[in-house]
């Protein structure tokens, strides 16, 4: 059964998608511990980043990069976190979170965003590319 992941990837599931290449795609998390908090996701489904061939994995952390950097500069933060966990959803994923204090990291603070934000996180963050 496909993931939830690759149903936004085969365009089956609506996404804020912000960049994608061949291998990965960006897409903001709905459920962000921040805003512009954002899930880089390849687009082959597998399950643990350990599993990814090392091709795969280098495309992943390269397209992560990027959309940290353009992050940091579309949005006001110290710094943007790398954290790949996993047990959510059975598909590889790198989450991109705006950081301001550690407490953004523990993804026990959420915040609720409109549609209207969403979509301003997205062009500020494209724009940045």
């Amino acid at each position: 059964m496909a993931s939830i992941f690759t149903k936004i990837i085969n365009r089956e599931l609506p996404a804020y998608i912000i960049a994608e290449t061949d291998t990965c795609i960006a897409f903001l998390d709905v459920n962000p511990n921040a805003l512009g908090h954002t899930l880089c996701v390849p687009k082959q489904e597998v399950d643990k980043i350990t599993d990814l061939d090392e091709e795969l994995y280098v495309d992943l952390m390269k397209f992560s990069k990027n959309m940290a950097i353009a992050i940091q500069e579309a949005i006001d933060c110290k710094r943007v976190g790398f954290s790949v966990i996993g047990l959510e959803v059975p598909h590889v994923h790198v989450h991109l979170i705006p950081l301001n204090t550690m407490a953004d990291a523990t993804f026990g603070t959420k915040v609720a965003p409109s549609k209207e934000v969403f979509e301003t996180l997205v062009n500020k963050i494209k724009a940045a590319l």
